[in-house]
Parts: C-alpha cells; sequence; structure tokens
C-alpha cells in the first residue's frame, strides 16, 4: 500500500483509453486498490474533497474505480447503460485539478454494471449524486476529462471564487 502520485491536467496519460482488467488479474489489482485507497483517503485529508478516483490518476490503465464515501466499494470494468435522457447541470471537481471546477452536464441517472474484487458480476441504479460521480470516474476510463464536457467556453472556475458560481 502506498499512496500514490495523482497525475494533473496536461499528463497526456490521463487521455489514454483503459485495458478491461483480467480474471487472472486480481492479485495486482487487489494492490492497485489499496493504493487508490491510500491516494484517496490523503487527498481528502488534504483538500477536504473527494470521493472517488480512477486508475488512470496514478498511472495506471485499468479499468477500474475506487469509491469511499460512507464505505469502500471497488468497480472493476465498469459500463454505464440506461443514461437518462433527463440531465442535471453542476460544478464538476477533480483530484488532476485539484483547484479547478467546471461546468457541466450529467444524466441524471443511469446504471453501472461491474466486476467486483471477487469477479461477480454486479449491477446497481445510480441517481443524482451518484449518477453524476461515476460518470466522471468512468469518463477517466475512456480518457476523457471533464474539461473536455465543459457546458461553454465560460464554464470554468477557481474553486477560490466558489461563492460567485451559480447553476
Amino acid at each position: 500500500m502506498a499512496i500514490r502520485e495523482i497525475l494533473l491536467l496536461g499528463n497526456p496519460f490521463l487521455h489514454q483509453v483503459c485495458e478491461p482488467v483480467k480474471k487472472e488479474e486480481l492479485p495486482e489489482i487487489r494492490k492497485v486498490v489499496d493504493d487508490l485507497h491510500d491516494t484517496l483517503l490523503h487527498f481528502r485529508a488534504q483538500h477536504g474533497a473527494g470521493r472517488a478516483i480512477a486508475a488512470p490518476q496514478i498511472g495506471v490503465g485499468k479499468r477500474l474505480v475506487y469509491m469511499h464515501i460512507r464505505q469502500p466499494h471497488v468497480f472493476i470494468n465498469p459500463v454505464l447503460d440506461n443514461l437518462s435522457e433527463e440531465m442535471i447541470e453542476l460544478w464538476d471537481d477533480c483530484l488532476s485539478f485539484p483547484d479547478l471546477l467546471v461546468r457541466v452536464r450529467r444524466h441524471r441517472r443511469c446504471r453501472i454494471i461491474y466486476r467486483d474484487l471477487e469477479w461477480q458480476e454486479r449491477s446497481q441504479w445510480l441517481e443524482d449524486d451518484l449518477a453524476e460521480l461515476l460518470q466522471h470516474e468512468c469518463d477517466h476510463l475512456d480518457g476523457i476529462l471533464a474539461v473536455a464536457r465543459a457546458v461553454d467556453g465560460r464554464a470554468f472556475a477557481l474553486k477560490s471564487q466558489r461563492h460567485f458560481l451559480k447553476i
């Protein structure tokens, strides 16, 4: 287990599409999950924010997301489907650009299908905050950053200017 460096906006690795995890890679993936856990909690202690992290943010090109809100949750090879037509607009933030907010639109509801650390297939219906969060993290697996989803050219702000922002 280790706190890993979080790759920052501008690093070309963040724009690469990740490879699926294979069942035989689970022992190595468990180590990556430990690193994702330590890295996320370290970021949260420093910045007071951070609910989830995707493997490419620590330089691992695998389809793996680690979320820790009330308890840890691991998503291996996640796929989103049943995206609602109804959208929400919000100021999105990211561990890879910790001082920047980006106004984006996301689907209000969706379903995530994934494998857990026991290689069992799971699915979960998501809405609002969780739907938005996991859309953001799954975008990372496809090399898409929130800055690419900005609603327009004025959809960027520094977190220090948050009090001026409206949706």
